[in-house]
């Protein structure tokens, strides 16, 4: 009915074209379509293949004109998914004047084209294919408001036939609920419209197959136009009248093999009432709680009112599955064990005795009371050091599904919250996601690199997580998506960050900060024999049998090939290692099995068996195989691995004055910092280099002014002038100009370098030192000691120089490295310390 009243407006919208003027241009640009456009009807034609899409933009966007309006609507012969070529294209199309233009850009870009035939053409020939189809058209039928010469000649059998449309036209119109406004409407302009229009117009509206459709198409003679439409007309109110007729009298299921319209709506409706209706029942059995069963009930209320072919009937549907899906009350069984959980985590992790030490404490007091809500722990450490596997672990020991979520890059605070139902494609945030994807409301949930998540034009995650991880207030967690309170007080989460330097305070505030520092030489020797040489023999294909390491190789590639805190790299040339070996024992099979075959080739020539093709070979003794296992000592992974990277001895850096070893913090762990200074002539300037910050800028502005002021003390002396830097500049310089440094810690290290030299003495080659200074001398403390002891551990150092009231930072460093190191504590800059 709806399309009938498009028609006919479509036939009044031309009719009134036609007092323009309106000449049909002898070449029209070609619309390819699957269905059939009639003169006098409107019809939308979605435009999405690539010649269609050059012709509505090149064509119809292009230009204003309302000649530049009308374009050649051409169907197909028959229904291909082919490129579009005058092979297939029918002979006769209808020229038609597009009334609107819409488009879109989600999920592919595509245009929908609101278009009212005007007459037939008959195309003569395809005079361009590219960027778009255009033809030489040739006009078969009168354009709105031209005479007609075939109603000017007296024909009783024309006649006779409008006559009959007409009526069987009204009947139609009568068939329908009169009390709809829509059909009232039709109704009149069905008054109003010329019978010469109607056949065109009503085989636009009834059920008909392409093929009949292309026949009326075809049907340029008025009467025989009159007689190919009128059957179908009188198919479809047959159709009507037997449907009619089974409602009124109940006489249940028909014989829709007699029924002469398509079934195939009919069939698709009663598909939607039973997925409905079994979607229903599943709201009704999901024990969701009850607000969010009533808002469900609700959308399914719409939902049945809804066409399926409607963009919200999709949303609706996809809303509601999801309402059914989510983990309302469904919860893993723990089984909480301490011992159990402590054995599992040491034999999965060295060391970390702080962060075991917390879940621990968590396991015994959730063993306790079970009401317990799950606590925010975030692991800050530096990369490769376990803080994801760790968390897995803990999942694994608590017996709870696990689940991780990457926020690194994350600069869409929809991904946390997701994105409101106002549009096609909108979804849940990852956390509702994640919830689904396990089935349980009590996971382990891993927000992995929350460091790195950044504000962006679509809001900032970081402010979205505050009701994630705020263990008052996420229990009534609100999905923009579903737009209900979801608890999710039950899930423990596990952030992970390299540094909170870059977590906003108030999200740092709703987390347990638990720091994962790196290791020690001892650490990684013991976590390289017990877990990363045996998982690289198993991804290589090796063996114990073929292949150890020495307890020499290992160290070896510790302390040469690898200076991190973490054990990526220590497990990269393991790997390597493996694969160097894994050649030479391909090689070697491939030798025994060749030496096995001239062995046997020896015995054939015993027993006379040797083809006459090989009975000249002469044979030589055969060399006996290498020995297995491979048993690698340092020499051999040198020999691999190549050139020793970190085999660089400080005491060639340490020389002469003017050069000392710092410790600085980074995000990747500690690292030693050399620092050097240098006098030239000048005019009493400080010029510093490396890529610093301003921070270390003003450490070394306040350095020299230190050192200037208390010259005697550290008994420098003054050659020409009163003053240290009367006609002399001083050049200081941080190697690894690409690296940027920053931070309140080197101030010692400078001060350092230049007393040694203004005064010429050597620092020692095997002392590290860190800490900053104030401009009356003293020294105040920093950060990040365990991390710097281990960075000079690495670096072979033996003294560490400190703040004395980092003192306390002493007792986090293992005992197997503190015996090894004298720390020398200082609180005043003076000349005996």
């Amino acid at each position: 009915m709806i399309e009938l009243l498009a028609s006919i407006e479509g036939v009044v919208l031309a009719s009134k074209m036609a007092t323009s003027n309106i000449k049909l241009p002898r070449r029209l640009p070609l619309l390819i379509i699957d269905g059939v456009l009639f003169p006098g009807a409107s019809i939308r034609i979605p435009v999405s293949s690539e010649k269609n899409m050059n012709m509505v933009r090149n064509h119809l966007l292009s230009r204003s004109t309302l000649s530049s309006a009308i374009i050649g609507v051409v169907p197909r012969e028959i229904r291909s998914s082919d490129e579009d070529d005058g092979n297939v294209l029918h002979s006769i199309g209808t020229a038609g004047i597009v009334i609107q233009v819409t488009g879109t850009n989600w999920p592919r870009p595509a245009y929908t084209l609101l278009v009212t035939g005007l007459c037939r053409f008959k195309l003569e020939r395809i005079t361009e294919k590219s960027p778009y189809l255009i033809a030489s058209v040739r006009q078969l039928d009168r354009l709105p408001g031209e005479e007609s010469s075939e109603l000017d000649e007296p024909n009783t059998e024309l006649s006779d036939l409008m006559e009959q449309f007409r009526e069987q036209a009204t009947k139609l119109i009568d068939m329908l609920d009169l009390s709809l406004p829509a059909v009232v409407r039709l109704k009149r302009l069905l008054n109003s419209l010329p019978t010469e229009s109607l056949p065109d117009v009503c085989a636009a509206i009834v059920r008909a197959s392409h093929t009949e459709r292309l026949q009326i198409l075809d049907a340029v003679d008025l009467a025989e136009r009159f007689k190919k439409t009128l059957p179908l007309l009188v198919r479809q109110i047959e159709g009507l009248q037997l449907l009619q007729k089974a409602r009124k009298e109940d006489i249940g299921p028909l014989d829709f093999t007699k029924i002469p319209f398509p079934r195939g709506k009919f069939f698709n409706d009663m598909d939607k009432e039973d997925e409905i209706a079994a979607l229903e029942k599943k709201v009704r059995e999901t024990d969701m709680p009850e607000q969010a069963k009533k808002i469900s009930l609700r959308e399914i209320q719409r939902l049945k009112k809804m066409p399926p072919h409607m963009p919200d009937h999709a949303v609706t549907r996809n809303y509601i599955e999801l309402m059914t899906e989510l983990p309302w009350s469904k919860q893993s069984p723990e089984v909480i064990d301490i011992n159990k959980s402590r054995k599992d985590l040491d034999a999965d992790h060295y060391g970390m005795d702080k962060l075991k030490k917390r879940v621990l404490e968590y396991l015994a007091v959730r063993q306790l009371k079970n009401e317990l809500k799950g606590p925010i722990l975030c692991f800050v450490g530096p990369p490769g050091v376990g803080k994801t596997s760790v968390g897995r672990s803990i999942a694994k020991s608590l017996g709870r599904e696990f689940h991780r979520i990457s926020l690194g890059g994350v600069c869409d605070q929809s991904d946390i919250r997701g994105h409101r139902r106002t549009y096609i494609g909108s979804m849940p945030g990852r956390i509702i996601q994640g919830l689904k994807t396990v089935g349980v409301n009590n996971p382990v949930f891993l927000l992995d690199e929350i460091d790195k998540m950044s504000p962006g034009i679509h809001g900032d995650p970081s402010a979205a997580l505050l009701e994630v991880l705020d263990p008052e207030q996420n229990c009534n967690f609100t999905d923009h998506y579903l737009n209900v309170p979801f608890d999710l007080s039950q899930v423990l989460f596990i952030a992970t960050a390299n540094t909170i330097n870059t977590i906003p305070p108030a999200l740092l505030d709703r987390m347990e900060i638990i720091t994962v520092p790196g290791y020690t030489h001892d650490e990684k020797e013991n976590i390289a024999r017990n877990h990363l040489v045996p998982k690289q023999l198993k991804e290589h294909g090796l063996t114990p049998d073929v292949l150890q390491f020495t307890d020499e190789a290992i160290r070896t590639i510790i302390s040469k090939y690898t200076r991190e805190a973490g054990v990526r790299g220590l497990e990269r040339k393991i790997g390597a290692v493996c694969r160097a070996v894994a050649v030479k024992v391909v090689e070697k099979q491939s030798s025994v099995l060749k030496e096995s075959s001239v062995i046997e080739n020896q015995k054939r020539i015993g027993r006379n068996e040797v083809p006459q093709e090989i009975g000249n070979l002469t044979l030589s003794p055969v060399p006996t195989p290498p020995e297995l296992p491979f048993i690698l000592d340092e020499e051999a992974v040198i020999d691999i691995l190549g050139t020793p990277i970190f085999d660089i001895e400080v005491t060639g850096r340490l020389g002469q004055p003017g050069v000392a070893v710092g410790l600085a913090w980074t995000s990747a762990g500690g690292q030693i910092m050399y620092v050097e200074a240098t006098k030239i002539e000048g005019d009493g300037q400080l010029i510093l280099t490396g890529q610093l910050g301003s921070v270390m800028k003003e450490s070394a502005q306040l350095a020299l002014n230190l050192v200037r002021s208390h010259i005697y003390e550290y008994g420098i002396k003054i050659n020409n002038g009163v003053d240290l830097m009367e006609g002399t500049d001083i050049h200081i310089h941080f190697p690894a100009g690409a690296v940027g440094k920053d931070g309140p810690s080197a101030g010692v290290t400078i001060f350092t370098v230049l007393v040694s030299l203004f005064s010429g003495r050597i620092v020692r080659s095997d002392v590290a030192m860190t800490g900053e200074i104030t401009l009356r001398g003293l020294i105040l403390p920093v950060g990040g000691i365990k991390e710097k002891v281990l960075a000079a551990h690495r670096a072979g150092m033996r003294s560490v120089i400190l703040p004395s009231r980092n003192e306390k930072d002493l007792v986090e460093i293992p005992q197997t490295v503190k015996v090894q190191y004298k720390f020398i504590k200082i609180q005043l800059l003076n000349k005996e310390e």
